[in-house]
């Protein structure tokens, strides 16, 4: 009994020890990557007299601000000049934080793009609407 004992012991630990000493062996490190060289690319020579002004590309116009979440389910898009949404289908209606302001000879506001409309002055209106309509 206590030779199976003794073997089960030993086997037991053979088997233990030698699971610690089969590792697979570590992939050699791949080289380092050269720095990348920026490739020349000629510029264009300006006429005589004239400054070269680079074109900038035309950035799209945004359809969603930033900071505001648009009208919900009213197609619009964002004016950054004004700082508001144009609804695109109420002409002079715009939104932002919760609020719907119209331009009809005079300001109005409501909390549905459907009315009811109250009115109120240049003080009642986003900045940047107020200036676009020279009020």
């Amino acid at each position: 009994m206590t030779t199976a004992f003794a073997r089960i012991t030993l086997l037991s630990l053979v088997m233990g020890l030698s699971a610690c000493a089969v590792h697979r062996p570590e992939p050699a490190p791949l080289p380092p990557i050269p720095p990348s060289q920026p490739s020349p690319t000629p510029s264009p020579t300006p006429s005589p007299g004239k400054p070269s002004i680079p074109a900038k590309p035309a950035k799209p116009i945004p359809r969603t601000s930033a900071s505001f979440a648009p009208p919900p389910g009213g197609n619009s898009h964002w004016d950054a000049k004004m700082g508001v949404y144009v609804l695109d289908d109420q002409t002079n209606t715009f939104y932002r934080q919760r609020t719907y302001y119209r331009w009809n000879n005079g300001w109005s506001r409501s909390i549905s793009p459907n009315g009811p409309w109250e009115e109120t002055d240049i003080h009642g209106v986003p900045g940047g609407l107020g200036r676009q309509f020279g009020q």
